[in-house]
């Protein structure tokens, strides 16, 4: 509660000394300065009173004794001006050394000349050089015979001015430290529990499912979302766990009773005439028990890859050197050939169950199911995030509205029906891969020899593993 407390209150603080900090800051400024101003308008008004009756009489030393004197203590310039503007009283040297460097002078002058005493010429901004030009005319109205002036450098003034501004900027940064110091420790106190649940989530992405939530940290909202999280990921956790399970509990299971079901159905085979319709009968039975043992092998194969779903990196090169030889074999026999074009030096994030069990599943699609003749393995750094690897075949192919479909689970091409397989292959390739982060995509091939078309290319898009991951 008193972190929140801080929270709320130290920046309405800032808030309130930054509103207020600037007008007062103007405040201060315009008040020196108009005390000055006030200070000069009361020197010139009586040096005023007292020229009037000094030029009256003509007793004039005394008036210039007291201007000298002023000009000494304060370094003022102040002078007695005739109506052409000539000094008649006063440090002359001193006050035409100030008025050259003055050019609201004339105008000032003029108008107290004309008997009205004229506004200020200060500028009140430190930044600004410009000194206080103060005239009060000698006599009134037509009667005008002169006036004081006086030049004040308003430098002192402006100096201390700033030592105040430079003071209230200081009482303006304590609640800026304060706000800091308080909100560094709370802003960390929040955020902690923001990246560790961030980190889970990527971690989950990826497909780890153990990953959990700190639901110990940070403010209750943030606990409470933690715990429902950890609450929902337990609830996916058992979930697949319960699937994975059903599927590999129901493979074993119906293992035992299917071979006992395909030893009976093969001991009928001596018992069986050559000349009657029970062999086609038992041929087909027979197949069709493998195709299911086969269907069982790959449902195992599939919730035990499925287990398994933290992608690693690896070299490419290290993957291939223990696949080549043996997909050279395999072409070799079937009277086909094999071309490898991988670049060195590709380190990729592997899929869960190995890259090269699902290339060995892409090269065995296209020497089975394509009749192809030539089958090439290519590689490559894409825009150097990813990592792609193509099977591609000169084969049948697949019709391109046939190519989504193929990436489903137990679905299988018209062309395929009397070739053994399961249709599961692709698809677990498909679901391994995108746990990785990566993509496989079914698109055109090679060339057929017969120019009747193209074959197939199975495209394997993964991403390219942090230089920092360990192999």
């Amino acid at each position: 509660m008193h972190r929140r407390l801080l929270v709320v209150l130290v920046p309405l603080a800032v808030l309130l000394v930054a509103a207020l900090g600037v007008p007062l800051s103007i405040t201060v400024a315009e008040r020196e300065m108009q005390e000055t101003y006030v200070n000069r308008l009361n020197d010139v008004g009586r040096f005023a009173s007292l020229a009037e009756t000094a030029l009256s009489t003509g007793r004039t030393e005394a008036l210039q004794q007291e201007l000298t004197r002023y000009h000494e203590l304060y370094g003022i310039p102040v002078a007695l001006i005739d109506t052409s503007g000539a000094v008649l009283l006063g440090p002359a040297d001193a006050y035409q050394k100030a008025a050259r460097a003055e050019a609201a002078l004339p105008r000032i002058v003029t108008a107290a000349l004309a008997g009205a005493r004229s506004e200020p010429s200060w500028e009140w901004a430190p930044w600004d050089d410009s000194a206080l030009v103060v005239a009060e005319p000698v006599g009134r109205d037509s009667e005008v015979v002169g006036a004081v002036v006086t030049i004040s450098d308003l430098s002192r003034t402006r100096e201390l001015i700033l030592v105040r501004w430079a003071r209230l900027a200081g009482l303006g940064l304590l609640p800026l430290l304060a706000l800091t110091a308080v909100a560094w420790p709370v802003s960390a106190w929040v955020l902690r529990p923001v990246r560790k649940l961030d980190a889970a989530t990527s971690r989950i992405s990826e497909g780890d499912l153990t990953i959990r939530a700190d639901a110990e940290a940070g403010p209750i909202e943030l606990r409470r979302l933690a715990r429902s999280f950890n609450t929902m990921m337990d609830a996916v956790e058992n979930a697949a766990q319960r699937q994975r399970a059903f599927v590999s509990d129901a493979s074993h299971q119906l293992r035992n009773p299917l071979t006992s079901l395909r030893l009976a159905v093969e001991s009928l085979a001596p018992h069986l005439r050559a000349d009657g319709d029970g062999q086609q009968v038992y041929d087909v039975a027979v197949d069709e028990l493998k195709a299911m043992q086969r269907m069982l092998n790959s449902l195992q194969a599939s919730a035990r890859m499925e287990s398994l779903r933290t992608a690693s990196p690896v070299d490419l090169d290290e993957v291939l050197a223990t696949r080549v030889d043996r997909w050279r074999a395999l072409t070799a026999t079937a009277g086909q050939t094999l071309t490898v074009d991988v670049p060195p030096g590709l380190r990729l994030l592997e899929p869960p169950g190995g890259l090269g069990s699902i290339l060995d599943e892409l090269i065995s699609n296209a020497l089975r199911l394509s009749d192809a003749q030539a089958v090439e393995v290519t590689a490559g750094a894409g825009d150097g995030a990813v990592v792609t690897v193509a099977v591609r075949d000169d084969g049948q192919g697949i019709d391109v509205s046939e190519r989504a479909q193929a990436l489903q689970r137990f679905w299988r091409s018209p062309r395929h029906q009397n070739v053994s397989g399961t249709g599961l292959g692709l698809a677990i390739c498909a679901d391994l891969i995108g746990s990785a982060g990566g993509e496989l995509r079914l698109e055109e091939g090679l060339p057929r020899p017969d120019g009747s078309g193209h074959g197939l290319a199975a495209v394997v898009v993964l991403p390219v593993a942090p230089a920092s991951a360990p192999v």
